[in-house]
């Protein structure tokens, strides 16, 4: 009568295409953020505070583990950033068929990463 449907949904076997990647990882990104801005707010609050806080943040942020979580946040805030401006075009419908959407998919990929590679490769 009706056609067999899957009783659990394998997530690991479902391939989506790149825009709907992009998707998921733009609402990654943005809840990321969300947990790491007041984090982050401290710590400025903190080095503003006095010249032993602010020696104390900068020797924190002299590690390589430290750097490379922070190229994490830069790279969480630049995708999220770059896809929220292909978002806002395309809610005024610029680039909403399929082969604009790709294509837009894939800048905002190579541009989040290339921003987060130069901006990096300065402050590293």
């Amino acid at each position: 009568m009706y056609p067999s449907r899957p009783k659990h949904l394998a997530l690991w076997q479902i391939r989506l295409p790149l825009p709907g990647v992009v998707s998921i990882m733009h609402r990654v990104s943005g809840a990321a953020l969300f947990v790491v801005i007041p984090f982050l707010l401290y710590a400025l609050e903190g080095s503003l505070s006095s010249a032993e806080r602010y020696a104390a943040f900068k020797a924190c942020i002299a590690q390589p583990l430290v750097k490379l979580f922070l190229l994490g946040v830069l790279w969480a805030f630049l995708h999220h950033a770059c896809a929220g401006v292909r978002y806002l075009l395309m809610d005024v419908h610029v680039g909403v068929d399929l082969p604009a959407a790709r294509l837009s998919a894939k800048l905002v990929l190579v541009v989040s990463l290339l921003l987060t590679a130069l901006i990096g490769a300065l402050s590293w």
